[in-house]
């Protein structure tokens, strides 16, 4: 090879070593890290539990079927938070549906039963929003509060007592059974996290949401009505919080108000591992997917581990610093 050749070659070499030194520098890591550390847990406990039934087909699926119901509200939540907004009520409101939705179903059957779980969230949704939106008041503040009213109210009115779901049809629907070979929890999951990711995407009213959390003046000069879309955000949250409530009582047969406690947290955990700005401003509803599955991943793997209840809740936690520590600034 000549003289010439091999400078050129040299050339060549150090030119793409450069590219690929840039390449690497210019990628936003953190728009990816969700990813990433899906598949690094995965393998992390499909090496340490693989003789444990990690990698079991009944265990992977129960993954999936306990985490749909986080993925349904985190759904819901990501548009909140999209929105420069937060909602805390959402545990609560899935726990005060599932037993509306079973005293109903149990007095006037499925249909009344159904409309009236759905109701609890349009009316709470609509309380949060009126006050955040008309009112001017903190979303952190309105929903920390209904957080409390909804959880006393739903203990209130059972007496504590759970309330059993006896209609066959309701717990077919609801995440008890399934649709074709596809448990029914997961087709909830996976709809939901197609149908809110084309909207905030693909839609008019997803645009609205981002443009309003990225920055309220200026979209309120578009001629965007901010205030709207913040009521309409936590409407939503509200609303979707109520199906994954009667998703708990459809699975488990029974409305309490215990089901969907510290769900506000784990969600939140999902939205921002996931991708979407603790600031607003952005949002990835396949991101918080992951999320969800990436924390439903932990949770069992802690479990086969032998770790207890209260270790899980610690590791919870440090999920949830870690979320805001990687949380994308805009």
């Amino acid at each position: 090879m000549s003289e010439s050749s091999s400078s050129a070659a040299v050339d060549a070499g150090g030119a793409g070593s450069i590219s690929l030194r840039r390449l690497l520098r210019d990628v936003d890591w953190r728009r990816y890290i969700i990813y990433i550390a899906f598949v690094v847990v995965f393998v992390f406990f499909a090496v340490l539990l693989g003789d444990q039934g990690f990698l079991s087909q009944n265990n992977l699926l129960n993954i999936l079927r306990q985490t749909a119901t986080i993925t349904v509200i985190a759904v819901g939540m990501t548009y909140v938070i999209a929105c420069a907004e937060i909602d805390l009520s959402v545990g609560s409101v899935a726990g005060l549906s599932s037993v509306c939705c079973a005293m109903a179903i149990s007095q006037w059957g499925l249909v009344p039963g159904i409309l009236a779980g759905l109701a609890v969230g349009l009316g709470v949704g609509t309380i949060n929003g009126g006050l955040v939106s008309l009112l001017g008041i903190p979303s952190f503040l309105v929903t920390l509060g209904m957080l409390g009213i909804a959880a006393g109210v739903a203990q209130w009115i059972t007496d504590s007592a759970p309330q059993p779901i006896l209609d066959d049809t309701f717990n077919l629907i609801f995440g008890g059974g399934n649709f074709g070979p596809v448990p029914g929890l997961i087709m909830w999951g996976a709809v939901f996290v197609a149908v809110g990711a084309v909207v905030l995407n693909k839609t008019k009213f997803g645009r609205q949401v981002l443009a309003t959390g990225g920055n309220r003046t200026a979209a309120e000069f578009t001629g965007i009505k901010t205030r709207r879309i913040k009521f309409q955000v936590l409407l939503l949250s509200a609303t979707v919080a109520s199906v994954a409530g009667m998703l708990y009582a459809g699975r488990l047969q029974s409305g309490r108000f215990q089901w969907g406690a510290g769900d506000e947290l784990s969600a939140i955990a999902a939205v921002i591992l996931g991708g979407t700005s603790l600031f607003g401003g952005s949002g990835a509803v396949v991101g918080t997917m992951f999320g969800a599955l990436l924390i439903g991943l932990i949770n069992n793997g802690l479990i086969l581990a032998g770790l207890d209840s209260s270790q899980q809740q610690v590791v919870r936690g440090i999920i949830i610093i870690l979320a805001v520590a990687l949380a994308r600034k805009k």
